[in-house]
């Protein structure tokens, strides 16, 4: 029997691997394992066998048995596996054009952000960053312009019906990111060169050139011995990075309760370089930013004593210069979902 058993096994396999679809796997399994097959046929004559010899063959018969059920339960799912793939390989048409996937890119704002933050922080500059909802105390007292100030009325102002504290006053969303400079003097003390990039919120009329939320960039270098001078030769060799062309500037009078002196920083037109064009109004220059040192009110605010450091600081609109360096003509198509307009950057 024990020849019987090991020439039914190898009978099977060899016609396992013939078989090709799963009717003909089935009628095979029927022949051989089935109540009146083959192998129930072998066995039915163990009773004829002695009592030794029926553990031996028993033993076999099982272990002949488990196999055979195995390697047909490995054939099914095999034919299973085949017909899939076909059925998959039917159903698709390989002429059909793929499906494109469209990938996103960085908004101009911060493109402009980025390259500002990479040239700053090639001349020593680090970048801090703050809240957009601030207190009154650091948006406004900490910055020389207390509630009585008439410069308040520059700046019409988002108010949120909740105090900050009874130190602080209420809470607002931030003008300038100028409140940065007293956070950052408080954190760090003196000597410092920071730049601040981010939003800012004012109750402006919409039109070609203002929004209610805008960014800004605010810049503060604390040091001993510090003048205008130095200021004047960082912007300038800030824009002349930036638009990669030599770019000059210059100051104007100009009035910031945080400065004093205040000044107005202008920069050569670049469309002219200088001579005169309908951009610039024929004068050569284009109005960029306001500055000048440190007012000792706000050096005192951030606990630096003002008679052993001085400072200057500068703020200007990150989105107006994102209007000059892209030539757009409407600062409201920065603010827009208009996929056609964003995608040219």
């Amino acid at each position: 029997m024990k020849e019987q058993l090991l020439k039914l096994k190898n009978e099977v396999i060899e016609k396992l691997s013939k078989i090709s679809n799963e009717n003909d796997l089935r009628e095979l399994e029927i022949k051989y394992l089935g109540r009146k097959g083959e192998l129930t046929t072998i066995l039915r004559e163990l009773k004829n066998l002695s009592e030794e010899e029926k553990k031996i063959i028993g033993a076999l018969s099982n272990e002949t048995k488990q196999y055979l059920e195995q390697k047909f339960e490995e054939k099914l799912n095999e034919l299973k596996n085949k017909k899939l793939d076909q059925d998959l390989k039917e159903s698709i048409d390989y002429t059909l054009p793929g499906k494109k996937y469209e990938f996103g890119h960085l908004h101009p704002i911060t493109i402009l952000q980025q390259r500002v933050e990479t040239i700053f922080s090639q001349m020593g500059f680090s970048v801090m960053d703050g809240p957009e909802i601030e207190s009154e105390w650091y948006n406004f007292e900490g910055l020389n312009i207390p509630s009585t100030h008439p410069a308040r009325d520059m700046q019409d102002t988002f108010f949120i019906d909740q105090e900050a504290d009874d130190k602080h006053g209420n809470l607002v969303l931030r003008t300038h990111t100028s409140p940065v400079q007293v956070r950052t003097m408080l954190k760090y003390g003196a000597p410092l060169r920071v730049i601040v990039p981010g939003r800012v919120f004012r109750n402006e009329a919409t039109d070609a050139r203002h929004e209610h939320t805008f960014d800004q960039v605010e810049g503060l270098c604390v040091d001993e011995n510090i003048s205008l001078s130095h200021l004047k030769g960082v912007m300038q060799e800030f824009l002349t990075r930036l638009f990669e062309k030599e770019v000059k500037v210059r100051f104007r009078p100009g009035f910031f309760p945080f400065v004093e002196p205040g000044l107005e920083l202008d920069f050569s037109c670049l469309l002219c370089a200088g001579k005169g064009c309908k951009v610039c109004k024929n004068i050569g220059w284009l109005e960029f930013m306001g500055a000048g040192m440190v007012h000792e009110n706000v050096l005192k605010a951030g606990k630096i004593d003002p008679k052993k450091y001085q400072g200057w600081a500068f703020g200007f609109g990150l989105t107006r210069l994102a209007l000059m360096r892209y030539e757009i003509d409407d600062i409201r198509h920065l603010m827009t979902p208009n996929l056609q307009f964003l995608k040219q950057f």
